[in-house]
């Protein structure tokens, strides 16, 4: 079965954190590359520099920049490696999908932006499970029919 990421499962890869061990364990099971989106891949990177700089500002947020680069770097090697894949979205029917999510969904559980697009993302690509440790995407993915095997 196909599966689809958000970022809280990239940055469960990429930095030690409680949710890791069960990321890498869903990486270990995988019998090809994981495919991600130019969106997904935007986001965890934003995310990343976000909290170097929050950590800049205060040291008790965020990370470290040379903590911060060494994520980007190691994202960029698993890319290269083909332990992820950039998939090709048709980002017009993803937003048309989209709309509808935030129609049935939005005003009943308050989703973010960012995560509907993911989850459309993963049913426009066909996935059969959306691989997230955030509890609100794993309501509107199980309520669209994906599998949360996290």
């Amino acid at each position: 079965m196909i599966g689809f990421p958000d970022t809280s499962f990239l940055c469960a890869l990429y930095r030690a954190q409680a949710n890791s061990a069960r990321a890498d364990h869903c990486m270990a099971r995988l019998s090809g590359a994981l495919p991600v989106s130019t969106l997904l891949l935007l986001e965890f990177r934003q995310s990343v520099r976000l909290q170097i700089r929050l950590h800049l500002n205060d040291r008790s947020k965020g990370f470290g920049q040379a903590e911060g680069q060494q994520m980007l770097n190691d994202l960029q090697i698993d890319l290269h490696a083909g332990l992820l894949a950039t998939t090709p979205v048709d980002w017009p029917a993803v937003h048309q999908r989209a709309e509808f999510l935030s129609s049935a969904h939005t005003l009943a559980a308050g989703h973010r932006l960012v995560d509907i697009l993911h989850v459309a993302t993963a049913l426009q690509l066909g996935a059969g499970e959306f691989l997230t440790f955030d509890a609100n995407q794993r309501k509107l993915a199980e309520a669209e029919g994906l599998v949360v095997p996290l």
